[in-house]
């Protein structure tokens, strides 16, 4: 069973300047997050740049990033498909990949109603072993997964965190009263992590811990210790930043910090485009400007995950 305790970075694609996948980018900066504590890594971010890869790119993805951690976290791939069939597909090669766990989405495109999308889970949990975490974000997907969903879903034993990107924070409380810990909330939502881990939540799977894992990796083992002080104080630092991950270009916002960090490039995959202008402009003033009074990090012995 899968782990689904702590910090796990939805990691950023990196490319080089030809539109290549940039493996020595990617390996250095997972080098540090593993250095900073995160538990475990998600690969091919659904609101981030998987969609353009093709089958080989994310097959390379996949090995290169599991033969590099070397067991040290899980790898866990990101399942975003158009159809169940292509669906089972992706999760019955991620077990060949040496893949440990899966993050799997309702069905892309079509607005599947709560029936469909019990099937459509029930179906792919049942072609694999793999442990998996639904990903609800209805704000971005139009699929609400609701607590009679995961009443459903409870039957499937590898079935067994959910991401919770709804943006309703009462939803934690709710899934705890009604399941206890049958399923293991992550935080999907990086400006919601502190009041989520507050009040129970078991992770944190965050976007802008690709430029500052220390920190992230801090908030979540401050609050955890019941060090709530210590780890708001940073976490109010941190909040403009954090807020760069609920825009549609958050890629481009959270590779700019990677850039300024010294953890990753700039470079992204068409459709989406480098920043320019009045709005680069804006988003490196948050990022110089965090800069500038970015916090020391107090000591603290990393609790077990």
């Amino acid at each position: 069973m899968l782990n689904w305790n702590g910090v796990f970075p939805a990691i950023t694609t990196k490319f080089t300047e030809n539109d290549q996948l940039d493996l020595k980018a990617l390996h250095a900066n997972i080098e540090i997050q593993i250095k900073a504590g995160i538990s475990g890594l998600i690969l091919g971010g659904s609101l981030g740049e998987a969609s353009t890869l093709t089958d080989c790119e994310k097959e390379t993805l996949s090995k290169s990033t599991v033969e590099m951690v070397d067991g040290k976290i899980p790898v866990i791939l990101t399942v975003a498909e158009q159809s169940t069939k292509k669906a089972i597909q992706a999760v019955t090669s991620a077990n060949q990949f040496g893949i440990k766990g899966l993050m799997v989405l309702p069905p892309m495109r079509y607005k599947a109603d709560d029936r469909e999308t019990v099937v459509f889970f029930k179906e792919i949990a049942n072609a694999t072993d793999l442990p998996i975490m639904v990903y609800n974000n209805p704000i971005d997907y139009k699929i609400l997964v609701n607590e009679d969903m995961f009443g459903e879903l409870e039957e499937c034993p590898n079935i067994q965190a959910v991401k919770e990107s709804s943006r309703d924070i009462t939803v934690i409380t709710k899934m705890i009263n009604r399941f206890g810990h049958r399923f293991k909330i992550l935080c999907g939502v990086d400006p919601l992590a502190f009041e989520s881990l507050a009040i129970g939540a078991d992770g944190w799977v965050a976007g802008l811990v690709c430029a500052f894992p220390y920190e992230t990796v801090a908030i979540y083992q401050l609050v955890k210790q019941g060090r709530l002080k210590e780890a708001l104080k940073i976490y109010r630092w941190f909040s403009p930043l954090l807020e760069l991950d609920i825009h549609p270009k958050l890629v481009q916002y959270i590779k700019l910090a990677e850039v300024a960090t010294g953890l990753g490039t700039e470079y992204v995959r068409a459709p989406r485009l480098p920043l320019i202008g009045e709005e680069r402009q804006k988003v490196l003033k948050i990022i110089e400007d965090s800069l500038k009074v970015r916090p020391s990090i107090p000591n603290f012995e990393k609790i077990p995950m």
